[in-house]
């Protein structure tokens, strides 16, 4: 087979590696990629936005699927163009990834369709928006209606940080995506990422992680995209993981085939799980980063094969196989990050770092000459396999440890929740 990946950062590169390994790949070409996937994939220079272009290239290269990485893609439509160009492709219909696109559209979803979720109010005005806010007091959550990279989200303590989060959106913060908001109870309970690969009918649950929002060490800080994560999550257990798929996923695919959006592809629950049980914190409708990047180095089977599968409506009669070890990923940032990262610095001794049980999967990066350079906020995800979530800490730790790039950062606690219920377990 002949495949196209389309994304850049280390999600994709974890996808490139995991790829590249199937007996049924022929070729792989990725655009635009990154120096880490250049070490799996033919990079091409594709503007992702120009879906003419990508269907040009995929007939030009006979190509057999295309698997989309970034949510922004999906939620233009790309896949419905390959598909009416007769390109197979993973990922789900502009239509369906409206779970992801709109966060109002989601909370209306659950509501219509009996999803256990937070209480909400969705606004398209500053005023209205905060006498809800008003009304319900803090703490409280607001979120921007559409896609803004992770940073749309403020978990306000205070009244007047729900106020000021309010108009940030409205006053364009974060572009368009603001353009209405979505107003929240506050829920208290562990979170966990839940995911499942799809074909419109049948949803297979495909792993567990949970990941690390805040920038600071102690879930300190503005939320990022992803600061490290850690597979699988101890809190989804067999039971909590048959509740999820019985109340939370099931009713969303039969609502999104009810509505005439039926979802293929990869389908991230954010969850909260409380005293009353598992609710809905918003969908994601691809794969996590950094959460794939330990989904990967946990799956044993093929990938292409239960993407093939997917497209094709056969999931119905598969399962997915995993490694008995736990993995934890540490993302390494460039300073400033996430309001201003510090772009162009030099960073040495990636691949010598790297180990049996490590990968380095390569997110922010660029080449220059034969430098690698910061080129990103996130801009590497250390990845390590261990017995135990601690045993993954330290083998991650002491990659990250031997990197040089004294302008990078990283928080130093990831997977503390794991790690304490280990020592707890032992004592």
């Amino acid at each position: 087979m002949n495949v196209l990946l389309i994304g850049s950062g280390g999600r994709e590169h974890a996808l490139a590696w995991k790829i590249a390994a199937s007996p049924l790949l022929t070729k792989l070409y990725a655009a635009p990629g990154n120096p880490g996937i250049a070490q799996e994939a033919e990079c091409v220079a594709l503007d992702v936005s120009d879906h003419q272009a990508i269907i040009q290239f995929a007939k030009d290269k006979s190509i057999d699927l295309v698997v989309v990485g970034p949510e922004a893609p999906l939620v233009a439509g790309l896949a419905d163009d390959l598909a009416a160009a007769g390109i197979r492709v993973f990922g789900p219909s502009a239509a369906a990834a409206q779970l992801e696109g709109s966060k109002g559209f989601t909370k209306d979803l659950c509501a219509r369709f009996d999803i256990p979720t937070a209480a909400y109010g969705r606004f398209n005005n500053a005023p209205k928006a905060k006498a809800y806010a008003r009304s319900v007091g803090a703490p409280i959550v607001v979120k921007a209606d559409g896609l803004a990279a992770g940073k749309g989200v403020t978990v306000a303590m205070t009244l007047d940080e729900a106020l000021d989060a309010i108009d940030q959106c409205f006053e364009g913060a974060f572009g368009d995506a603001g353009a209405e908001v979505v107003v929240e109870e506050f829920m208290q309970g562990e979170e966990a990422s839940f995911f499942c690969i799809c074909d419109g009918e049948t949803a297979l649950p495909f792993g567990t992680a949970q990941d690390h929002k805040r920038v600071g060490e102690g879930d300190t800080g503005p939320n990022t995209g992803g600061m490290g994560a850690y597979s699988p999550a101890p809190v989804m257990t067999e039971e909590m993981t048959a509740r999820v798929m019985r109340e939370i996923v099931e009713p969303t695919m039969r609502g999104m085939k009810e509505i005439g959006a039926p979802f293929q592809g990869m389908l991230f629950a954010g969850l909260m799980i409380t005293k009353d049980g598992p609710k809905l914190i918003e969908y994601n409708t691809r794969f996590g980063d950094p959460e794939c990047q330990v989904l990967m180095m946990r799956l044993k089977d093929d990938l292409l094969v239960l993407m093939n599968a997917a497209v094709d409506g056969q999931l119905g009669h598969m399962s997915v196989r995993w490694r008995n070890e736990a993995a934890l990923t540490v993302v390494m940032a460039a300073k400033g990050y996430p309001a201003s990262p510090e772009k162009g610095s030099v960073i040495a001794d990636v691949d010598e770092a790297a180990s049996d049980d490590t990968l380095v999967f390569h997110a922010g990066t660029r080449r220059e000459g034969d430098r690698l350079v910061a080129a990103g906020g996130r801009v590497l995800s250390v990845t390590a396999l261990g017995s135990t979530v601690t045993e993954a800490k330290t083998r991650a730790y002491a990659v990250v440890d031997r990197i040089d790039w004294p302008e990078g950062f990283c928080r130093r606690d990831i997977g503390w929740q794991a790690v304490r219920r280990e020592a707890e377990a032992k004592a």
